[in-house]
């Protein structure tokens, strides 16, 4: 990691403290890090999710990956430095939002025990819950919604995580969503029965 250069001068300790955000917004911030294969659920899950927070009061924030690597990070490619470098970054707009005060939701393949680590020790593991959303590669390229799985049978896709890069199955993540054996109902109130026991004030 680099050092900070002489020249930058932090303002954390006068910028307007992260209690009384989630005191205005009558909640606590914390970070929901969903991860899994491309076609597990991800993104339904998230998006799902932000839904049912608002429509209860709650501010959230949705950070999906084919948004954020269509601008944040459009100059990174799918090796594993770039991969690396994509979580690294994400990371740290996890942690701002959730200094703001705001439910941050992430949906990421995030693919390796390694970057999920980085990622929670970026963000601080007392705010951090890893949220595997599980289903199995077979399930994944039946239902295959973005057409992925098609172009990396025609060969059009490389290092595609699950066939040519590998996936790390989590040991001990904070809960895990089994969308391969639940419905999407199912799914959801779980998920959302377990954020709302973290971010109700």
């Amino acid at each position: 990691m680099p050092e900070t250069p002489d020249n930058i001068y932090h303002v954390f300790d006068r910028m307007l403290p992260r209690a009384d955000r989630e005191a205005a917004l009558k909640q606590r911030s914390h970070v929901f890090w969903l991860f899994g294969l491309s076609g597990s659920g991800k993104s339904t899950l998230a998006l799902a999710l932000e839904r049912e927070l608002f429509n209860r009061g709650l501010f959230a924030q949705v950070l999906d990956g084919d948004n954020i690597r269509s601008g944040l990070n459009k100059d990174l490619g799918f090796s594993d430095e770039d991969r690396l470098e994509n979580i690294r970054r994400i990371g740290e707009v996890a942690k701002l939002f959730k200094d703001a005060g705001v439910i941050t939701i992430t949906s990421f393949i995030c693919p390796k025990e390694e970057l999920r680590q980085m990622a929670k020790e970026v963000v601080g593991a007392e705010d951090f819950s890893d949220v595997y959303v599980k289903a199995s590669y077979e399930q994944c390229q039946e239902r295959d919604p973005k057409g992925l799985y098609k172009k990396v049978q025609a060969g059009q896709v490389k290092q595609f995580t699950g066939k040519d890069s590998g996936f790390e199955e989590p040991s001990t993540p904070a809960l895990v969503i089994d969308t391969e054996n639940e419905t999407i109902e199912q799914s959801v109130q779980r998920l959302l029965n377990y954020v709302l026991e973290r971010v109700q004030a």
